[in-house]
């Protein structure tokens, strides 16, 4: 519990840019097993679809690792917590007087209870890993949308800064709606009909 507690500290403490320097220096310059940048290798034109598809896939690893490090701190700490206040509740001692096992009861009542929550919280990911950050981009050297609002923003391009606003309002409000649909799966209590 100690050793998680500290670890998920960390990860919230640390910011993804910085995140995004240490697994570069850690993984591509020390152990030399991602790239250093860029999303596609040189040889990208010569590859097959297949191929294509896994080279993206690797040159992602590094930077979708530093946008979701914070995060993934986030959902371990209110999945924790929320975890620990339903394992002292009275419906999970009521489910072990009347017979079921500790590790029954966690998974059938503690557990479900729990992810409500994390359910809540999802949504949100999903529109940070997909619109970006500018500092993780230039650490990787991606073009990505961050880096295109940036310098939209310096240049002065109001069209291409109002296409990244909406853009961005609607992975929010997507993230929203998937964060709806999960507490719909995980929460008895909340039906769509």
């Amino acid at each position: 519990d100690d050793v998680s507690s500290i670890s998920v500290f960390f990860g919230y403490a640390i910011p993804n840019y910085v995140m995004a320097i240490i697994l570069m220096l850690l993984f591509s310059t020390w152990l030399d097993i991602f790239p250093l940048g860029g999303f596609t290798s040189d040889n990208f034109h010569e590859l097959n679809v297949f191929q294509k598809i896994l080279d993206v896939l690797y040159h992602a690893v590094l930077p979708l690792a530093s946008y979701v490090a914070g995060s993934f701190a986030v959902m371990t700490f209110l999945m924790k917590n929320s975890l620990l206040d339903h394992l002292a509740s009275d419906f999970v001692r009521t489910a072990m007087a009347k017979g079921l096992t500790f590790k029954k009861a966690v998974f059938r009542h503690a557990l479900r209870n729990s992810l409500i929550p994390l359910a809540t919280h999802f949504g949100n990911n999903v529109s940070l890993i997909i619109s970006g950050s500018y500092l993780v981009e230039k650490i990787f050297n991606i073009d990505g949308m961050g880096l295109l609002g940036i310098e939209s923003v310096f240049e002065r391009d109001y069209p291409v800064v109002l296409g990244i606003l909406v853009i961005s309002s609607l992975l929010f409000m997507i993230g929203n709606i998937l964060s709806d649909m999960c507490v719909a799966l995980v929460d008895p209590r909340v039906k769509f009909e």
